[in-house]
């Protein structure tokens, strides 16, 4: 009776909460496939993204507005300082962008951000990559063949001046492929695979980053086309080897490659971009 009663007070005495909602893999380390986000973050990120890249370049142009306030709005459309600027205020976008795609990925230092982003080959050699390159350039010269380039924003944004040209050409070397890695194969992609699955995963990740590319290129079906297949491509990658360095080295060579051709081409700004990139190869 005694001990009844014993045990009886005791579940009288609060009890710690049962975790019920503890998945499997919550109880793994932080990895590419389980990152430590969720996929609303995931989205909210890559808003914020597409915000710091049509906003912070503002800084830049809104001073050179008010202080040649005379001139008419319309004007301001191709004045080619007006482009230069922000084409400037695109890279402290993109810095501040990988900043806070950093937050995130290592919860302020709490994780590796190359462990958990995953910064291996993971058995992807460098031929693989000349194989993908070369086959995405079969396909590109079909597609233009069927479907002439047409001009679009970024080719008026490239005849504006030369300078422009060679910030366009660093900016897509030098920060876009690492930005845009990290926040769609890397924040993106990651989350949503482990939400709903990889084969939305894919579908969701390559439309998104083709769409933030379509004002650049719209009026240009065929080079709409290729955004989409260079997207699905580097998508398909993440997949394969789940790494994203994969990746990274793959879009830098990719818009390297283009680098080249804006600066040694003359007429480039004249030209669609892509037959451009061809001559590099003939």
């Amino acid at each position: 009776m005694q001990n009844y009663e014993l045990n009886n007070s005791e579940n009288l005495l609060p009890q710690p909460p049962i975790k019920k909602d503890i998945l499997p893999s919550d109880l793994l380390p932080p990895s590419p496939n389980n990152p430590p986000w969720n996929s609303a973050t995931a989205f909210a990120v890559w808003f914020a993204s597409v915000l710091l890249i049509a906003f912070v370049p503002a800084v830049l142009v809104v001073p050179y507005i008010i202080l040649n306030r005379q001139n008419s709005l319309d004007s301001f459309q191709s004045d080619p300082m007006v482009i230069l600027l922000s084409i400037i205020g695109t890279i402290p976008a993109h810095i501040l962008t990988l900043v806070l795609g950093w937050a995130v990925v290592t919860h302020f230092n709490k994780y590796s951000f190359r462990d958990v982003l995953g910064w291996s080959n993971a058995g992807f050699a460098w031929w693989h990559h000349l194989v993908i390159l070369g086959g995405f350039f079969v396909v590109a010269s079909a597609v233009n063949y069927f479907l002439p380039a047409q001009e679009n924003e970024l080719t008026r944004i490239l005849r504006s001046s030369r300078t422009v040209v060679y910030f366009v050409a660093f900016m897509a070397t030098f920060t876009a492929p690492l930005v845009e890695e990290v926040i769609y194969r890397g924040i993106l992609y990651s989350a949503i695979q482990r939400s709903i699955g990889v084969g939305w995963a894919v579908v969701i990740v390559t439309a998104l980053f083709a769409g933030v590319h379509f004002w650049q290129y719209w009026g240009s079906p065929s080079t709409i086309i290729l955004i989409c297949l260079l997207s699905l491509i580097l998508t398909l990658i993440r997949v394969r080897t789940n790494n994203l360095l994969p990746c990274v080295i793959l879009h830098t060579v990719f818009n390297g490659l283009q680098s080249l051709s804006l600066i040694f081409f003359e007429d480039l700004s004249l030209e669609p971009k892509i037959e451009a990139l061809f001559q590099l190869f003939n």
